[in-house]
């Protein structure tokens, strides 16, 4: 599944339904006995989801879809729009429904969208980073294994760019390619070749250095070139060097600290594996309100 890079829609796919499914099965198991054993089967109840620190919340059209493999009788009220920046105590959703779903989704509810919104609040602030740039934040492979959609999805709601969703949707040639290709020249030359049905696949080709930077200009057919672990002063000698006749990226050893610099170095994106990878997730809570037994 794509997402547009200029409105994020929530990845309703079956790999994530099969996510869902195992988190339910790996938390419940056989069953969830305190529930079972302390709460009568009739019991309805409702509950609030709670923000308990400032960040972007996402994740809020997960909450119906997992609460609903539990009962078709839980209904769930979003109180917010996705990608809200909440304050601590703002309530973003109200579920309502028999107790035992409720108890039984919590857990898996809460991991869902506390890492989302961790993901999100995380890129919100590098996009915040470098705002009055032309600069825009990418995203990286750099995700929780089997959670590339919503993880790529929690990026967009933080207000950064899809990279590439795999190793299928878009030709990056690294250095590992050049080198067991023979060099720049060599690997272009070939992938160039081998596409020449697939012309909307893009070819990114990675840079070392400026030298790099060089011939990968003379290569036909590369639409962006990566300048990889280049200082800021690099990067704004890579981008003269180009001098837009190629996107150009900047791309390993970018913190939230020098981030600007590159920012301001020219680059047209910025790939940060940190969003995703070193993402912490944001506290919410899912207190009920007053049980009700019937």
């Amino acid at each position: 599944m794509t997402m547009t890079h200029q409105r994020a829609q929530f990845p309703v796919d079956s790999s994530v339904l099969r996510l869902i499914q195992f988190a339910l099965h790996e938390d419940i198991g056989t069953g969830d006995i305190t529930s079972d054993l302390c709460i009568p089967l009739t019991a309805r109840a409702s509950a609030r989801f709670i923000v308990k620190e400032q960040g972007v919340i996402c994740g809020l059209p997960i909450l119906p879809i997992v609460f609903r493999q539990l009962s078709d009788h839980v209904n769930v009220d979003v109180l917010v729009e996705e990608g809200s920046d909440c304050q601590p105590g703002t309530i973003v959703a109200t579920v309502e429904g028999p107790a035992h779903a409720l108890l039984s989704g919590e857990r898996t509810a809460l991991n869902f969208i506390q890492r989302m919104s961790g993901v999100a609040s995380k890129t919100r602030s590098y996009v915040e980073r470098i705002a009055g740039t032309q600069a825009s934040i990418l995203d990286t492979r750099k995700t929780i294994p089997g959670w590339r959609l919503l993880d790529k999805y929690a990026t967009l709601i933080g207000g950064a760019r899809n990279h590439r969703f795999g190793l299928y949707d878009m030709v990056m040639i690294k250095d590992n390619h050049i080198t067991a290709c023979g060099g720049i020249q060599q690997a272009v030359d070939r992938v160039v070749s081998e596409l020449r049905s697939h012309k909307v696949i893009r070819i990114e080709v990675e840079a070392q250095n400026l030298g790099d930077v060089s011939e990968v200009l003379r290569c036909s057919g590369v639409h962006r070139v990566m300048f990889d672990n280049f200082t800021p002063e690099l990067v704004r000698q890579g981008v003269q060097l180009v001098a837009h006749r190629l996107e150009t990226e900047a791309s390993g050893g970018i913190t939230y600290t020098n981030i600007r610099d590159y920012a301001q170095a020219g680059v047209d994106y910025i790939s940060v594996g940190a969003i995703t990878h070193s993402a912490v997730a944001l506290d919410i809570s899912m207190k009920f309100i007053v049980p009700r037994q019937n």
